[in-house]
Parts: C-alpha cells; structure tokens; sequence
C-alpha cells in the first residue's frame, strides 16, 4: 500500500482516508488514468451535446424554459449526491457511480452553457472550452516544471478553500430556494462580483495541481488499479468546475462591458 503521506489531494473525494478500503492486486499506472479519463470525459461531453439539443428543441414550445431549468438542475443535485455517495461509500469498483456523475453533470452543463448562450451571448460556451483547455495545459505546465508543487501544506490550503466555496454555493442555494436573499457578488456583474468568480476560477484550476501529484504519487508508489477510476474522477470533477467558473466570469463580463 503506499504511503498516506505521500499521496494525498485538495479534493474532498481523494483524501487519505479511502486508502484502508481500496485493496487490489493490479497497479495503477498512467496510460490506465489517461484512459479512464478520456472515458468520463466523452461520457460528460456526450450527454451535454444531448441536453442542448433536447433544451434547443424544447424551446420552440411553452415548457422550453422548465425542461432547461429542470435538466439543469436534475443534473447539478443529481451529480453532486452521486460525488456524496462516492466520498462516503468509497466503493471497490466505482465505474458505475463515476460513469453516473459524468451524465449527470455533462446533463447539466449542456443547458447551462445554452442558458448562457441565450442569456449573455452566442459562442460564449466554445470560448470557454478552449479557456478551460488552455488552463488545463497551463496548470499541467506549471505542475510538470515544477513552478507549483502539490506540497502537504497547499493540499491543506486549496482543499480547505474548495470545501469553502462549496459551502458558500450551498448557502446560496437554500437562500434562493427559501428566501428573497442572495450571496453578496456571488451572482452579480459588478467589480466585486467579477474578482469572487475570478479568484473561484484560480482555486477550481489549483485543483489540477493536485490531482496531478495524486496521479503522479499513485503511479510511482504502486496504488491499486482502482485507483485510475478515483484519479480520474478528480480530474473530471476539476475540468467541469473550471469551464462552469470560466462560464460565469465571461458572461459577468459581458453583462459589466454592457
């Protein structure tokens, strides 16, 4: 088993305390991540192209906005009590709940990326793709120089600040749900609005940092083969985080230029 004090994650769904339940006789190795990734990664990318198309085509009629709305939030509640199950369950074989949240989200994020497209404006998501791309290399850039290192100490910091931001995003959710009250600047356009989603974009993108010492450690200290299925759903889970964030900082500054 390899050391818990070498391969550790900021993401709350990779921390050490799974290690005791994940036994195994094959290694994990990184041609087995990269495959497992691009696996959930078309898994998400799929069911999004499908949810903009049923959202696009609902729209022609008077129930287009509750099919966008209930995809969109089917697939976020959906996706998020999976990745809950999967933090709390820590399951031996976790390709079908991984495979679940993929759809689930890619459901979501295809209407949230044509809300944006319809509400802020046309070609808003295809930037944001290659925004995400582009920092996804540039995290890997820096991870592989050795700029930035996935250290004790910043797993503490970015974990501590992601489980930070969760919390905030589910204040605003209840306070939407049940009350005339907001998140100051979580949703709004304005200086301060813009610099909150700004900063959520570079914790979402330190994220990588993470995973990628995760994988890297993995690999090198012989971790189990079910361990490319949790190292690619950290990976997942920081790309979709990043392109929703990257999403949100466009359009607010779409809306502040207008």
């Amino acid at each position: 088993m390899p050391s818990s004090m070498e391969i550790r994650s900021s993401n709350p769904v990779l921390n050490q305390k799974f290690w005791s339940n994940l036994v195994g006789q094959e290694r994990m190795t990184f041609e087995g991540c990269m495959r497992k990734i691009g696996f959930l990664l078309s898994l998400a990318i799929v069911s999004a192209l499908l949810s903009a198309v049923v959202c696009l085509n609902a729209l022609s009629n008077e129930t287009g906005g509750m099919v966008l709305y209930g995809l969109m939030s089917l697939g976020f509640i959906g996706g998020f009590t999976v990745a809950l199950i999967v933090m709390i369950k820590r399951p031996q074989n976790p390709v079908g709940l991984m495979s679940l949240y993929a759809i689930l989200e890619g459901v979501a994020i295809g209407a949230f990326s044509l809300f944006f497209e319809l509400t802020a404006y046309s070609g808003i998501a295809m930037q944001a793709v290659f925004g995400t791309m582009a920092i996804t290399a540039v995290m890997y850039g820096m991870y592989a120089s050795r700029i930035i290192r996935p250290t004790p100490a910043f797993n503490k910091i970015v974990g501590g600040l992601v489980i930070s931001i969760l919390a905030l995003y589910l204040i605003s959710f209840f306070l939407q749900l049940l009350t005339p009250y907001d998140v100051p600047f979580l949703h709004t356009a304005g200086p301060y609005g813009i610099a909150l989603t700004a900063f959520i974009l570079v914790v979402a993108s330190l994220t990588l940092i993470s995973d990628f010492g995760f994988i890297e450690s993995g690999v090198r200290y012989g971790a189990p083969k079910n361990m490319e299925w949790y190292a690619a759903f950290g990976i997942l889970m920081s790309v979709l985080w990043i392109y929703i964030e990257t999403v949100r900082l466009l359009g607010k500054l779409s809306a502040y230029r207008d």
